[in-house]
């Protein structure tokens, strides 16, 4: 069972994330909506294709941009679709 935690809260648990270049990625229901805010950055990965960022928001402190995903993918990476990751010292356990 992998667990992302930042500022002593659970973001996400499954064990049913893909792993891909090291990354944990959540699939979207097991995330904890409520700590989750719409960013409007994005990047673009050659082969995976435009992430979407979301800022956490925790007991008052922010982390901006600290979890992304990719509402479409490219075909190469379609089992990622919709999954979020996380960095910006949010824990993944597993």
């Amino acid at each position: 069972m992998a667990k992302a935690i930042w500022n002593g809260v659970i973001l996400a648990e499954s064990d049913n994330c893909q792993i891909v270049e090291g990354n944990f990625y959540f699939p979207p229901e097991t995330i904890n909506k409520q700590y989750f805010q719409t960013s409007d950055t994005h990047t673009t990965c050659g082969w995976k294709g435009v992430a979407s960022y979301y800022t956490i928001s925790v007991n008052g402190q922010q982390n901006k941009d600290a979890a992304w995903y990719y509402p479409e993918t490219k075909e190469k990476a379609k089992n990622i679709q919709g999954y979020i990751a996380f960095w910006k010292g949010v824990k993944v356990e597993s």
